[in-house]
């Protein structure tokens, strides 16, 4: 009972600073909201929709204690493996890994108490099938609770995106840019009424807000995370032959504004929605 009075961490060890600095600054906003909503219960069994590198799965499985059961699953390979090395390290024993898609889910039906997703659901190849794995794993008064971002997030920059493809008279890539967003950013309502239609209740529907300041439009666009998560999806909107252009016009808008205001800012309107299934 008393496990925990060993604490004997190695401050200098190699695999404790490999994921000390384990949470980006992105997931954080979303998931500390998303934990806020969470019913707290012993011997429950959780699902985490899109865990990534474990968070805040491995804080919701600590939080529950060892009476819950905590599944996780995503079929990114590498942050699974950088997860169970957090698992054991932390050691994290009420934890099972799932390498898969949420639109096929190896649980039982009936079997699960929480399902948590955390800017997850919204980027699922199709909403309605995982809506409907959650449903048939849920049990009666089930509790569903998930983030995303609106649809009005980084409008600072989408919206001179927006003016410089209109004035370089790319209207396919506008229209691709605006697809692009609606894809992954559905208004509230669309996602209020597929849970209604998958059989699921609301309870709570909470707005949140955070924001990126940079010092200018490069800074901006030298961020790591962003090279990372948004510069890619950036790219695929415009022609190859003009990307080099539209976005060289782009970051000399934004530095522009940034010398105006001082900073560059982008917004990150969000939601946190709490649901139970009937």
């Amino acid at each position: 009972m008393t496990s925990y009075l060993n604490s004997n961490f190695d401050l200098n060890a190699t695999e404790l600073v490999d994921v000390f600095d384990e949470l980006p600054f992105w997931a954080a906003p979303f998931g500390i909201k998303l934990l806020d909503r969470v019913n707290y219960h012993k011997k429950i069994t959780a699902l985490d929709i899109g865990f990534g590198a474990g968070f805040p799965l491995t804080e919701l499985a600590m939080r529950m204690g060892s009476s819950s059961k905590v599944y996780g699953i995503d079929p990114w390979k590498s942050a699974s493996d950088r997860t169970r090395k957090k698992l054991a390290l932390y050691g994290i024993q009420n934890v099972e890994l799932i390498d898969g898609v949420a639109e096929s889910i190896p649980l039982e039906d009936k079997s699960v108490d929480l399902i948590i997703s955390n800017n997850g659901l919204n980027n699922v190849s199709d909403l309605d099938k995982v809506l409907t794995e959650c449903a048939r794993i849920s049990k009666p008064e089930a509790q569903l609770v998930f983030t995303f971002n609106a649809n009005t997030t980084f409008h600072e920059f989408y919206d001179l995106l927006a003016e410089t493809l209109k004035e370089e008279q790319l209207t396919d890539a506008l229209d691709k840019m605006n697809e692009q967003i609606y894809t992954k950013r559905k208004p509230l309502s669309e996602f209020k009424e597929e849970l209604i239609n998958h059989g699921f209740s609301i309870a709570s529907v909470d707005e949140e807000y955070f924001e990126y300041k940079f010092a200018d439009g490069t800074s901006m666009l030298n961020h790591y995370f962003i090279r990372l998560a948004f510069i890619g999806g950036w790219k695929n909107i415009i022609p190859t032959d003009k990307q080099s252009t539209i976005f060289k016009i782009v970051e000399e808008k934004m530095n522009q504004q940034s010398s105006k205001d001082g900073f560059f800012r982008m917004s990150v309107p969000f939601y946190v929605i709490s649901g139970k299934y009937h």
